[in-house]
């Protein structure tokens, strides 16, 4: 069944624009990842991210696709833009003037992703500065500088760099999203973390063979990731689902509704976005506040690392409120009962109206509240035990819903083309099913 659906890909061709569309920009993010920022030493580079393995450096690092170790011209990555949009959408519940641009459709829409990337050039520029002033500072192990001509047309050169590539970036994102599969800036950070893998697991096999790592632990470093993969496809298949009876209705001469079906609810209805938005606003001021030469802001910006309770704690805390926030932000359970009564829908028990709004949000309110505590363990767990058995976080927990979340989107975006066009699937008959819970 699997191959036939790959192979039903290359018979329609508006999806397979798409991939090729898709693939070929995430091939020039890839290109842009290697081209300098001007003005570094590059082994002395090399040599100050070695030593920062595992901490906040080596996360940015990891969403950025390996630009920041190089300090390539994408070296800020999608951060900024994340970071803005995570703005954009609080002020949009205290500020009027935002609300409505969010209820007057496709034009509102477009004015708020306006306002997102102003937001996000911005935090560049001031990302980009603060960055550049660190560098100004920074050594190798041996003593060698990393700017080679440290000075102000260092940093404004910086900045403008850093500032460019990340709004290029911002551009590829929203191209892959309109014109491509999937969406745009989580496939970004896919292909980021996807590409640094064969490194990863090369440096895994090097410790393995100076005896730094035993064979004992890789092997439960392993079978912990499967498990997790494993655990992460279950869940993200799951469904509350809601039975919903439609009445029956005369319209001339015919008689229309009378069926039962169900409303589906996910267990994880914010998908990767929670751990995404943790991770960026953690990283922007421990970014920052390793920059700075201060000794307690040092002490604490090395504190800040997957592992230590100061990382872990906050990181838990923003995943449950973005679980909470993003939900509700798509997910409009007046509009769901609104349109229901309209249809003449009701659930079995629950009067229409506003009951049924109350009902499907204690219901959603409980299920995101498992959907929060299955994104806090997967994230937050497996890295609390890799960073006990000293191997590198890129295995964590975070990357790997990433990776297996927008994997799953992608190809059930790919699934509802073919089926569709009455093309089959990768599954079997009838595309991609959640499980009733």
């Amino acid at each position: 069944m699997v191959g036939g659906g790959f192979g039903n890909i290359f018979k329609i061709p508006e999806l397979k624009k798409r991939i090729f569309y898709t693939l070929a920009l995430l091939a020039v993010y890839r290109v842009g990842v290697f081209v300098p920022t001007p003005g570094i030493d590059r082994v002395a580079l090399e040599s100050f991210f070695a030593k920062m393995e595992g901490t906040i450096f080596g996360i940015f690092n990891m969403f950025s696709g390996g630009a920041m170790e190089q300090l390539s011209v994408f070296a800020l990555g999608i951060m900024p833009y994340i970071s803005a949009s995570i703005i954009l959408q609080l002020l949009t519940v205290v500020i009027p003037h935002l609300e409505r641009l969010k209820k007057e459709g496709e034009q509102g829409r477009k004015k708020i992703t306006q306002y997102t990337r102003y937001g996000t050039v911005a935090l560049s520029i001031i990302q980009g500065f603060g960055i550049s002033v660190g560098l100004e500072s920074m050594t190798s192990p041996g003593g060698a500088a990393v700017v080679l001509f440290p000075g102000w047309g260092f940093r404004l050169l910086t900045v403008i760099t850093l500032t460019a590539g990340t709004a290029f970036i911002m551009w590829l994102g929203e191209q892959i999203t309109e014109r491509g599969i999937g969406n745009g800036i989580s496939l970004i950070i896919f292909a980021g973390i996807v590409a640094r893998m064969p490194a990863a697991i090369s440096n895994t096999f090097r410790l393995l063979s100076t005896g730094e790592v035993g064979i004992f632990k890789i092997i439960i470093i392993v079978i912990l990731m499967i498990l997790v993969v494993g655990f992460i496809i279950y869940v993200e298949q799951g469904q509350r689902r809601i039975p919903v009876q439609y009445a029956k209705r005369v319209v001339g001469r015919r008689l229309y509704g009378g069926q039962s079906t169900h409303l589906p609810l996910k267990i994880n209805t914010s998908g990767v976005i929670p751990p995404i938005f943790a991770s960026s606003i953690i990283m922007f001021p421990a970014t920052i506040a390793s920059f700075i030469s201060i000794p307690w802001i040092q002490n604490v910006s090395n504190s800040i690392r997957p592992g230590n309770a100061l990382y872990e704690l906050p990181f838990i805390g923003f995943i449950f409120f973005f679980c909470y926030f993003y939900t509700a932000v798509t997910f409009n359970p007046v509009d769901v009962a609104d349109n229901m009564k309209k249809n003449g829908g009701y659930i079995p028990g629950i009067r229409p109206g506003k009951r049924t709004a109350d009902y499907i949000d204690r219901v959603l309110t409980r299920i995101t509240l498992g959907g929060a505590v299955y994104v806090s363990a997967v994230c937050v767990l497996p890295s609390i035990l890799i960073s006990r058995f000293n191997v590198p976080f890129y295995f964590g927990g975070t990357a790997l819903l990433i990776v297996v979340g927008v994997a799953i989107d992608t190809v059930a975006q790919m699934e509802s083309h073919m089926l569709s066009r009455h093309y089959e699937g990768f599954l079997k008959k009838g595309g991609i099913k959640g499980r009733g819970r």
